[in-house]
């Protein structure tokens, strides 16, 4: 296998989760950083549970992660408009439930080759049968007992109604091994393992079959997933064996845990990935926090964009120990990489909190000046509203902070707003220069000037530059607040 050809093959039966996620990024690295092709595959076959609005979760997670796969599932729009779910690429169909003729050829294969066979068992049989191994204490596993039976035998139970799984038939006293890209390598006993299912009453494939013969046919190289899945690896390799096809590569990645060492519960990362992209998490950030789920970087650096963790990302850096998934530190990344963005692409990444919000109202050029000037404390985007909507309305509450101290400012603050008011043009070089001149005329330190005045402006003791908030305000709206500020806490200022 000379061409890299990964895939990420959910189960459509509920979101897609955070451990999704970075296993399907993990193998899209992996095939980007070579040259590779990334195929998705949904793997359906459990009916009962397989549900289309799962599909789009894992298609619009994808896509929200930027993550372009060059085979499989996509979303298109119909003659009526209406999204249809169609698939690409010469290996399809790449939904599980449409291939089953493909499972089917591939167990007659084994059945004639005498490597599987019809196990008539039922659940009761097959739980008294291990009840009594336990009660023994001996190998726990299918004891073998439709092994070998007759043509004669067979057509019989058949005649009766009964309904047969398949069963692989496991050769006896070997072992397997395979090379893992992380752990190194792995051997397995196959009496660990004993006769397994491959296939159920109902013609419908066993994951560990089903996977075998899609990855087959799709040309897998390497297979790139959770460490749940190692107990299913040594089966499968056997599988490839008997049907003799190529086996591909294995990586295991470790499990994601939650920060106190247990498992991922909703309260922290267990969610939808959506659900963090209506949280206001933004793309870059979640695909930098989750490939450090894991991977070790060469030096102790932690922010990287999409295109650098193309270049970056090595299965070789990729650790044993269980990723600890930190909300706090996936918070200080988001921080960082909206820092990174211009005021323009922030304000249409959160065109939709814009507009919730009511914003959307104020020219653009107008929302992206504030956020230009808070950008630096904007955490997530969903904070945005709070974080500038003071800008636009002054009838805002005063922070509990500047109600305490407002009353003791107001007689300096009625000056220096008459000192303002010469100020042209009313620039935040201008402002500054007025100011400061202001403090020294009144022989006050610029502290003492400075707080009060952002106070009058905004009503809080924190926010964006404050030279450049009074310009960005204007001359009339600046004084309009700070008379405001002045009728709230002073009547007429002392005067």
């Amino acid at each position: 296998m000379n061409d890299i050809r990964v895939r990420f093959a959910p189960s459509p039966t509920g979101y897609f989760h955070i451990g999704s996620a970075r296993t399907a990024l993990y193998n899209w690295l992996y095939a980007r950083g070579r040259g590779g092709k990334f195929i998705l595959r949904i793997e359906d076959t459990d009916e009962a549970r397989s549900t289309v609005p799962s599909v789009r979760s894992i298609i619009k997670g994808l896509k929200f992660m930027g993550i372009k796969w060059d085979e499989g599932p996509l979303i298109v729009k119909n003659e009526k408009g209406e999204d249809e779910i169609t698939s690409v690429g010469p290996c399809g169909p790449y939904f599980q439930a449409q291939r089953r003729n493909f499972y089917t050829q591939a167990v007659d294969t084994l059945l004639s080759a005498k490597r599987a066979y019809r196990c008539f068992c039922s659940h009761e049989e097959l739980a008294a049968e291990r009840k009594s191994q336990l009660e023994s204490k001996g190998r726990v596993g299918y004891s073998g007992k439709c092994r070998d039976l007759s043509h004669a035998q067979i057509s019989q139970l058949m005649a009766e109604g009964r309904e047969p799984v398949i069963r692989f038939r496991v050769e006896e006293g070997r072992t397997v091994s395979f090379h893992d890209g992380i752990r190194g390598d792995i051997s397995v006993r196959s009496d660990e393992i004993g006769d397994f299912v491959i296939m159920r009453s109902g013609g419908l494939p066993i994951y560990n079959f089903a996977c075998v013969v899609d990855d087959h046919m799709m040309k897998i190289s390497d297979v790139i997933r959770g460490e749940d899945h190692i107990s299913n690896t040594p089966k499968q390799i056997m599988l490839y064996e008997a049907l003799g096809w190529e086996v591909p590569r294995f990586t295991h990645l470790t499990m994601i845990l939650d920060i106190d060492g247990s498992r991922l519960s909703k309260r922290s990362g267990a969610r939808s990935l959506l659900e963090y992209a209506d949280e206001g998490f933004i793309r870059e950030a979640i695909v930098n926090y989750l490939a450090l789920l894991g991977w070790a970087t060469k030096d102790s650096r932690n922010i990287f964009s999409p295109d650098e963790l193309e270049r970056e990302f090595s299965l070789s850096r990729c650790g044993q120990s269980a990723a600890v998934f930190d909300n706090d530190k996936l918070l200080w990344l988001n921080a960082q990489h909206i820092k990174n963005l211009s005021g323009a692409d922030i304000r249409r990444r959160a065109s939709a909190v814009i507009k919730e919000a009511g914003m959307d109202k104020y020219p653009e050029e107008r929302l992206t000046a504030a956020i230009e000037m808070e950008k630096e404390k904007i955490k997530k985007l969903t904070e945005i509203p709070e974080k500038i909507g003071f800008l636009f309305d002054s009838d805002f509450e005063d922070d509990a902070d500047v109600k305490s101290r407002a009353a003791d400012t107001v007689r300096i603050v009625a000056k220096l707003a008459k000192a303002l008011e010469s100020a042209e043009p009313f620039s935040g070089e201008k402002i500054e220069e007025k100011v400061r001149a202001f403090a020294k005329a009144e022989d006050i330190k610029t502290k003492d000037i400075f707080h009060p005045l952002r106070w009058a402006l905004s009503g809080r003791s924190k926010g964006p530059s404050l030279f450049h908030m009074c310009a960005f305000l204007g001359k009339d709206e600046a004084l309009q607040r700070i008379g405001g500020y002045i009728g709230r806490y002073g009547g007429s200022g002392g005067e």
